[in-house]
């Protein structure tokens, strides 16, 4: 299983990072709120960040899985982004595959300490991260004098993750692992993977090819791995590739690598095209209101060249559905 896990997760680069919360609309109130709920049942701490903004209706629900060595702070550009068009946003931190995988080491470690958090029982929790949040909001949409109570549509879930996120959100959609291991979360109507993996010892039509939901799949060309050879900007795209015809859809950055999807900043991340995270911005939020807003026009756009042509995508650039 070690060696399964290790060669899905892309960049050790998020160990080395700071990040740049981007601000919110100056038209929209963006309120974040850290919360730390514990899951009794593992005496186990899942600490979220919530982006709501100011609402006197329920809201569609967007949850953020982080990368290896991550945490609830990351990609704060989506957390606020979606916050300001409508959403709700809880980004999770995982302990054991989080920040204080990295941070508790001296530097000469860190590698190591990474490799060894990319194990079965860390997919295995965060899994099940995913299911004791959502029972949380189920219960704090119905608490008086709580913050989020009467604001969640709990009838209309995304989920989303970059790299070890992918993973936890390929997971909860319903992917196969090899060993008959599988995971599944029934209450979550559409997911977003950026950087997604196939697994070791197992072709990606088994893996991916029952998932019915819909699924939008991001990657780039120079999308590598620093831990496996095995997982290469090709292999990436195998999971788009094996997925089943119906709402699925697949965008590539010609260019594009393993920190295009974040807002990491430091000496170790490569300068990135000013153009992607706007793209990934605007063609991310016409897919969760096509998926959890039921907006058919959004689906129409997605299902169209003038997806490309709004999100200012280079002709080098994938986008393509089926």
């Amino acid at each position: 299983m070690a060696t399964l896990l290790r060669s899905l997760f892309g960049s050790l680069l998020l160990a080395f990072v700071l990040l740049s919360p981007a601000p919110a609309a100056a038209d929209v109130k963006i309120r974040q709120i850290d919360l730390e709920p514990k899951d009794a049942a593992r005496d186990r701490i899942v600490p979220i960040r919530v982006y709501l903004p100011e609402t006197d209706q329920p809201l569609p629900v967007i949850l953020f899985s982080h990368g290896l060595g991550g945490s609830r702070m990351n990609s704060a550009y989506l957390g606020n982004f979606w916050a300001e068009n409508g959403y709700v946003c809880v980004f999770l931190q995982h302990a054991g595959s989080d920040e204080e995988v990295w941070k508790s080491v001296a530097r000469r470690e860190i590698m190591g300490a990474m490799k060894k958090a990319a194990n079965g029982k860390n997919m295995i929790d965060r899994n099940k991260d995913v299911s004791f949040v959502l029972d949380q909001l189920e219960i704090w949409n119905k608490t008086g004098n709580n913050p989020l109570q009467g604001k969640l549509d709990l009838e209309h879930i995304g989920m989303t993750g970059h790299s070890f996120g992918a993973v936890t959100t390929t997971a909860v959609a319903g992917r196969k692992f090899p060993l008959g291991a599988g995971y599944s979360e029934p209450r979550l109507d559409a997911f977003m993977p950026m950087s997604p993996q196939t697994s070791e010892g197992m072709s990606a039509e088994k893996s991916f090819g029952e998932i019915k939901a819909p699924m939008l799949c991001m990657t780039g060309t120079e999308d590598a791995s620093m831990i496996s050879p095995n997982t290469t900007p090709e292999s990436r795209r195998e999971v788009y590739k094996a997925l089943p015809a119906g709402d699925k859809y697949e965008l590539v950055f010609d260019g594009g690598t393993h920190a295009t999807f974040s807002d990491a900043q430091g000496i170790r991340i490569a300068k990135r095209d000013p153009a992607h995270h706007p793209a990934i911005q605007q063609i991310s939020l016409k897919f969760w209101d096509a998926y959890l807003k039921n907006d058919a026009a959004a689906k129409k756009w997605l299902q169209s060249e003038q997806a490309r042509k709004d999100a200012k995508l280079k002709e080098s650039d994938v986008w393509q559905w089926k």
